[in-house]
């Protein structure tokens, strides 16, 4: 089984890179995206996308702003800085 890797990209989309045959991507029914042959996706995160879940480029138009980095846990806490418990 090949590696899946996930990125968010700065301001952009989420670049989903490697073995696809081994992902499974369902749209809000159950339905299957045919994913075959592709090397990778980019999967729209700033909702702006026509061609959603994928991205269409959108987000530079619109001035998509992300939250970028992995946010990291506090010592004694469960969830992330900031979360409410």
């Amino acid at each position: 089984m090949g590696e899946i890797k996930i990125t968010a990209k700065k301001n952009g989309p989420f670049r989903v890179e490697g073995d696809l045959s081994q992902l499974k991507l369902t749209d809000a029914d159950g339905n299957a995206y045919d994913l075959t042959g592709k090397p990778g996706i980019s999967l729209c995160r700033c909702g702006g996308s026509v061609n959603k879940p994928f991205c269409d480029g959108t987000h530079a138009k619109i001035g998509f702003q992300a939250a970028e980095s992995a946010v990291k846990k506090e010592e004694g806490h469960d969830g992330p800085i900031g979360a409410k418990m």
